[in-house]
């Protein structure tokens, strides 16, 4: 790498700058696919998504399962198919806080950590602004372990089933990753 120098009043530091291509003891960048559905539950005998918090004075009703300012934390399954019978391939655990004041949106950060398959034991994590009454969207891939360590890239998401009255959702991943 290149070598700059820097001086500061009390040292001499030397800073080596790696490039991109440097990466060699990580292995060859590779490209994943990966499509699956995410049951977000919160009602019913088995919610995979709590509430834990919520602003004072705010209730939260079936009219209004998620106000400003609540947090839910979940547990949700991971099926191959839209059907919760699907075969699980792993659990998306995480919170999201409602950060709309006008418009339902969600700021969420989940792990979605992989249970079987090539990637069992592996996980990559998304932390974004979710706009969940829109069909389509997109978050950041943000990182990853194991199998995806460093990993980068992006998760596409669409709305597969949504319940108004219960909440509950079944919602369609296809996510991109840059991975080593």
């Amino acid at each position: 790498g290149e070598e700059i120098n820097v001086w500061k009043p009390s040292c001499f530091i030397t800073i080596t700058l790696v490039s991109h291509a440097c990466h060699a003891y990580l292995a060859k960048e590779k490209v994943t696919k990966l499509h699956f559905f995410l049951h977000d539950t919160i009602s019913g005998d088995h919610p995979t998504t709590v509430p834990v918090a919520h602003p004072e004075g705010t209730v939260i009703t079936p009219d209004n399962l998620v106000p400003f300012g609540a947090v839910y934390v979940l547990d949700d399954p991971l099926t191959d198919g839209p059907d919760l019978n699907s075969t699980v391939v792993g659990h998306a655990q995480g919170f999201y806080v409602s950060a709309g004041q006008k418009d339902l949106v969600l700021v969420v950060a989940f792990d979605f950590g992989f249970t079987s398959g090539e990637f069992n034991g592996s996980s990559i994590s998304v932390f974004s602004r979710n706009p969940i009454l829109e069909s389509d969207r997109e978050m950041p891939v943000v990182g990853g372990r194991g199998k995806f360590r460093m990993a980068r890239g992006f998760a596409k998401l669409k709305t597969y089933f949504f319940n108004t009255t219960s909440g509950n959702a079944v919602v369609e991943y296809n996510i991109t990753v840059f991975h080593y």
